[in-house]
Order: C-alpha cells, then structure tokens, then sequence
C-alpha cells in the first residue's frame, strides 16, 4: 500500500502544475496543505504549535479574500477554493478543540450536535442541487467564520469561554438558515452573494437562474 505522506506529496506536485492560480488561491491552498500536518500535532498532543499554526491558517482565510478583492482576481473557482479551504480548517479546529477540551465537548454534545444539524442539511442540499458545496461568503457566514475562529483559538490557549460559545451556535444557526434560503433563490451555482437581501436585488443572475426551469 502506498504510504498517505507520498499520496500527499504527489497531490501537491500536481496542483504545482496548474499556471492559472493566483496568489489568493495559494493562500487557500496553504489552508488545504496545512492540514495533514496539523492532525500531527494533534496525533503528538502538541497543543501550543497546533494552536500557533491553527491561528496562521485562519490568518491566510482574511488574507487570501482581501488580496483577491485588492487584485481585482475574485473568481468562481476561487471563491469554491476558499470555500473548500474554510471547511477544512474548520474541521481541524474541531478536531483539536474535541481533542484538547474534550470534557467540554463531551458537556455540550447535544447543542452541538443541534447546531450541525442544520449545516448537514444545507451541505446536503448544496451537493444534490449543485454537485457541489456553496460560495455565497454572505456577510453573515464571515461573521460565523471569525466567531468561530476566535471561539477556537480562545478556548486552545486559554479555555472555553460560554459567552463566546452560546454567541458562536446561534450566529451559526442563523448563518445555515440563510445559505439554505439562497439555495432554494438560486438554481443555478453562484459565488459571492452577501446576503438574501442583495440576492433580491441580484435581478441578473437570479433571472439567469429563473431562465433555466
């Protein structure tokens, strides 16, 4: 059987082939990469590099969206890369705080499982609709995305604070909701939506959308 490292390193020599990707891709592709190697510290119980290292991954997520914006080079294959490279990040996080705090996970499943409910539907509904995960980036998920990030990253250097949690489910929730709504608005796949309220006045691709049935 061919070991995972060389898998992995043979993943990444066929992404260095592709002249297309900008820097703001290579950001998010650093989110994808980083992950093996963060698993390993969790594997090594090194909790302060994991969270040294968790916190320059969730820097590149602010970095790569203000360089493409700078740049001018927002794409829809950047914008499902970010997206990729969010989720994984995330669940690494999870991975290490469910590792490192498991006596407050272990506390708090039920909410959290009732608060991944609604995503797993939303994912569901996303892969069945459009072979594919969304890319709204509505303003409401990157509120979620630094609530969660900030949650994380507090509760790995210090320890879990409940304010933060009750604050970063509902926001969660909330943020799931609305990119469950945006699906059913949108039946073609779209990126870079800020919210329901600019989707109805997204008259353009929601009439390209309509156009379709």
């Amino acid at each position: 059987m061919i070991p995972v490292s060389i898998i992995f390193i043979l993943m990444i020599k066929r992404l260095l082939t592709f002249k297309n990707y900008n820097i703001a891709d290579w950001f998010s592709f650093y989110r994808i990469a980083a992950a093996p190697f963060l698993l390993a510290l969790i594997w090594y119980d090194l909790r302060i590099i994991f969270s040294w290292l968790l916190l320059v991954s969730y820097s590149t997520d602010a970095i790569d969206g203000y360089l493409a914006r700078k740049l001018n080079i927002v794409s829809p294959r950047g914008s499902q890369l970010d997206s990729f490279g969010d989720q994984i990040t995330l669940s690494v996080g999870l991975f290490g705080l469910f590792y490192f705090e498991n006596e407050f996970i272990i506390t708090n499943l039920t909410l959290i499982l009732i608060a991944f409910i609604p995503y797993f539907i939303q994912m569901f509904i996303a892969y069945f609709k459009y072979g594919k995960a969304t890319a709204f980036h509505t303003y409401l998920a990157k509120l979620s995305a630094i609530l969660q990030s900030i949650f994380i990253l507090y509760s790995l250097f210090f320890s879990p604070e409940y304010i933060l949690f009750y604050i970063m489910i509902v926001v969660g929730i909330l943020e799931t909701i609305e990119e469950i709504t945006l699906i059913f608005m949108y039946d073609e796949w779209v990126s870079d939506v800020k919210g329901i309220y600019m989707a109805l006045k997204d008259k353009r691709r929601l009439k390209k959308s309509d156009s379709t049935l």
